[in-house]
């Protein structure tokens, strides 16, 4: 029997070895690391990487073979994307390593510019496509992705719309705002009527008035209430220069020793202004009455003297005489 180095040398077991290196198979001591990240020589990843293409090239020519059975296919596709899936994790170590970036995110599009389906996750190659199931799936999404079109087509004509389309400027139109008001008025009345004979009133009930269209003051009383308000604007100001003159003559009694001035206040207002602003108030709240929105009345300085006087008083004789019991 030969010895091994004579094996070695012979015809026979080189043709073997060429074929193995061609197939990608190797020999037994120089065979594929089965983790990436064993191996720390980007020239020995560079090579492991060359050598999963070429095994993925060949898988891809052979999956095309019209002899396979369905169940041949089906392996030959499940190796070629566990290829895939270990050529990305040396070309992750060939990064880590500082070598080139190999890995490309580019989706592929067909000739419509759309993503072609199973490009990304599992993907299908050759005759694998044709397989039973997997024909309805890429028929089922190509219907899903027309439906899609089909309602972006319908819908886009809704697109870029103006104010106009939403109605939002119909306010400035008048005769719309006519028919309106219009069409309120005879529902207002309809209810009405609905509750009158509801309750049994008689048919000479007039009808009140809609909240929302309550009558707006004249311009008479529109110029008597800005006559009104600049006569007050008047009066605060004169008021107030006389409280700044009484102040600077306090300042001076007060350096020279003397006993301060009592200050004297103007009134705000006229109670005929304000029974004119609480029948203006009163007109757009039908359910108050101009007494409801008149200011308090305010006693006058005799008579806060005098209520003072006559509680001062009250103190004195209880104190001295007692409750009178």
């Amino acid at each position: 029997m030969a010895r091994n180095e004579e094996k070695a040398q012979s015809m026979l077991y080189r043709f073997r070895e060429a074929q193995a290196a061609e197939l990608g198979l190797g020999t037994r001591g120089d065979r594929r690391p089965k983790m990436a990240s064993a191996c720390k020589s980007l020239r020995e990843c560079e090579r492991w990487r060359g050598e999963i293409l070429r095994e993925i090239s060949r898988k891809v020519s052979k999956i095309q073979d019209a002899g396979l059975t369905d169940y041949e296919v089906r392996d030959l596709n499940d190796d070629i994307n566990k290829l895939l899936r270990e050529k990305r994790h040396w070309e992750n170590q060939i990064v880590a390593l500082g070598g080139a970036n190999y890995r490309r995110n580019v989706a592929m599009l067909d000739d419509d510019g759309k993503e072609v389906p199973g490009t990304k996750g599992y993907k299908y190659f050759g005759r694998a496509k044709d397989l039973p199931g997997v024909r309805e799936l890429f028929q089922g999404r190509k219907e899903e992705e027309e439906e899609e079109n089909q309602t972006f087509a319908y819908y886009k004509k809704f697109l870029n719309q103006g104010p106009v389309y939403y109605g939002d400027l119909d306010d400035n139109d008048q005769n719309l705002l006519h028919h309106e008001r219009q069409a309120e008025a005879e529902d207002w009345e309809e209810a009405f009527a609905n509750v009158r004979e509801t309750l049994g009133l008689s048919s000479d009930t007039p009808t009140p008035p809609i909240p929302g269209q309550a009558a707006q003051p004249s311009i008479k009383q529109s110029s008597v209430i800005s006559q009104a308000t600049s006569k007050r604007k008047t009066a605060d100001g004169e008021s107030d220069a006389e409280m700044n003159g009484s102040r600077d003559d306090n300042k001076r009694t007060k350096t020279e020793g003397e006993s301060d001035p009592i200050i004297t206040e103007t009134p705000a207002a006229t109670e005929d202004s304000a029974r004119l602003h609480a029948q203006t108030a009163a007109s757009f709240i039908p359910f108050l009455q101009t007494e409801h929105l008149l200011p308090p009345k305010m006693p006058s300085h005799d008579e806060m003297e005098s209520i003072l006087l006559q509680l001062r008083k009250k103190a004195l004789v209880e104190e001295y005489f007692g409750d009178g019991k």
